[in-house]
């Protein structure tokens, strides 16, 4: 995606070279990782490992040790998110409690705080801690609400305790709950998919968040498995789901927020990093600061070992401002809208969207995948299902090569891109 975008074949190579301090952070947000999960799902890609008491205390110690040593970069500064993933961001939930009160405490306004949540892991004394620590967004990893499904993917929940997580969320009035589900998943027919969505619809969720299934060749799955028998449906089948769940959360009145979800209006989206920047604590947390972009070490014990003494990235690589820009759009099209607003907002005068990027937008126009609008260009439902594949074909291709080789050796010399 990368390459589409900066108009040129290139690599990009990450160094183990230390980056320099955020410096110059424009509408930034924060990031935390939680590698810890009571059950590995076998086609998960994130970097999570089994959750032990000692371990998750170590890790404590050190993401606030992290915090701390960032503090003097970034207290005063105003964040407009903290989104907190994993893992199983709750699994110790008095834990990250803990671990939040030393974050705003150390940094100041660190802005709406976004949380993921697993089913089995979000019991009423935790939604309410979180709700008395000002989390105001949650997404529920619900992934299918049917027990055959979730068996199939390794899921520790069944279809009922999903659906009753979802209603004991909504409860509590959070300014936004999303419901994440699994698609394209092998073997799955559009009816399967339709009754899904369905289902979480008619509960009364304020974001509905539908993501393929990534077959990454370092998943448990893709260690067990050479990853070309892990078929998805066809590509006509993958289409219809997504057409389907267009169609159906429209007339529902829901509007498409980005190539995979979908938002009441009026609500609070929720959303990963795609903030402009952002910076990451926790092993294997990424940040993108404008002048660089890095990833901390996928191994806890590395990780926890090389604080507080020093920041514990395994590798960086600078960002020269075409390819700041790049990541810009590569994120504001996933979002469906590009304007000249927000982007001069964002790099301030001088060469503007079209001059840039005018080149590869006005024939997306031309073939229907986007429309020019007054403020700027905006992605169309056949737009949309296109994204979705090169965002696949990218997270195959970029990230699967990337955070493999993080997850092989805590500290890698170099991986090209």
């Amino acid at each position: 995606m990368q390459h589409l975008i900066t108009g040129r074949a290139r690599s990009f190579e990450m160094l183990r070279v230390l980056p320099q301090w955020p410096d110059r952070l424009i509408e930034p947000g924060l990031y935390l990782h939680v590698p810890f999960c009571k059950t590995l799902c076998p086609y998960c890609p994130y970097n999570r490992v089994p959750y032990a008491e000692d371990l998750f205390a170590a890790y404590e110690r050190a993401v606030k040790q992290e915090i701390d040593l960032y503090a003097p970069y970034l207290k005063g500064r105003s964040f407009n998110c903290l989104y907190i993933g994993g893992g199983t961001p709750t699994v110790n939930w008095p834990g990250l409690i803990a671990i939040l009160r030393h974050l705003r405490k150390a940094i100041g306004d660190i802005g709406d705080m976004c949380v993921e949540l697993h089913p089995g892991a979000m019991g009423g004394d935790c939604l309410a801690a979180l709700k008395d620590i000002g989390v105001t967004r949650v997404s529920i990893g619900v992934e299918s609400t049917s027990d055959v499904w979730l068996h199939r993917i390794g899921r520790s929940h069944d279809g009922p305790a999903g659906l009753a997580a979802v209603a004991r969320a909504l409860s509590m009035g959070f300014a936004s709950v999303n419901v994440d589900l699994l698609f394209a998943l092998p073997g799955q027919h559009l009816e399967d998919w339709t009754r899904d969505v369905r289902r979480v619809i008619a509960l009364g969720v304020d974001q509905l968040s539908t993501y393929p299934l990534f077959t990454f060749a370092y998943s448990q799955v893709g260690q067990k498995r050479k990853i070309h028998k892990v078929k998805r449906p066809p590509h006509r089948v993958v289409k219809a789901m997504l057409d389907f769940t267009d169609q159906y959360c429209q007339a529902k009145g829901f509007r498409r927020c980005a190539v995979w979800s979908w938002l009441k209006p009026g609500k609070a989206k929720f959303s990963s990093v795609t903030r402009h920047h952002y910076v990451g604590f926790g092993p294997s947390a990424a940040s993108m600061t404008g002048t660089h972009f890095y990833v901390n070490t996928f191994d806890v014990r590395a990780y926890a070992g090389a604080l507080p003494a020093g920041r514990p990235v395994a590798l960086s690589m600078p960002i020269n401002r075409r390819l700041e820009r790049a990541f810009w759009l590569y994120w504001r099209m996933y979002e469906l809208t590009v304007k000249h607003q927000d982007f001069l907002a964002v790099f301030g005068a001088g060469e503007t969207l079209d001059a840039l990027f005018g080149w590869m937008l006005k024939p997306l126009v031309a073939v229907g995948m986007m429309v020019h609008t007054q403020e700027g260009y905006q992605v169309t439902g056949r737009g949309a299902y296109w994204i979705h594949r090169l965002q696949n074909a990218y997270s195959l291709a970029y990230i699967d090569h990337l955070w493999g080789a993080c997850r092989r050796h805590p500290w890698p010399q170099a991986v090209t891109l």
